[in-house]
């Protein structure tokens, strides 16, 4: 079984900084695309960004040029740098990566658990 365990979350004023990680373990061969999505109380879960194995990104508008996405493959971790951090990047933030187990196994998508970032005065 895989698991994605995510840290980092917390409480920070408007204009503050967090660093979100994410490790992944368990059965994988190997690991495609890592990345980050949000959900807010009461909206759907959005793309924050995404990375590839080669290190190609990609960022929703909203956080471009505030947020950068990087990733460890040695290690299976992708990070979440987060400045200029506003109310409205206030959600559950969810680890996101796909993953395959073995050798010619299908790849799966996996989920963590998910962590608060709440950044409020």
């Amino acid at each position: 079984q895989v698991q994605l365990v995510e840290s980092g979350g917390g409480l920070v004023q408007p204009g503050g900084s967090l660093r979100l990680s994410c490790a992944a373990s368990g059965s994988i061969f190997s690991i495609g695309v890592m990345g980050w999505y949000r959900q807010a109380p009461g909206k759907q879960r959005d793309l924050v960004a995404t990375i590839t194995s080669d290190s190609r990104t990609n960022y929703a508008d909203s956080v471009k040029g505030r947020f950068i996405i990087s990733r460890d493959n040695g290690k299976n971790t992708v990070d979440l740098q987060m400045n200029s951090l506003s109310p409205e990047d206030t959600a559950v933030y969810y680890c996101y990566a796909v993953i395959r187990g073995g050798s010619g196994r299908p790849w799966n998508a996996y989920w963590g658990q998910g962590t608060q970032v709440t950044a409020s005065s």
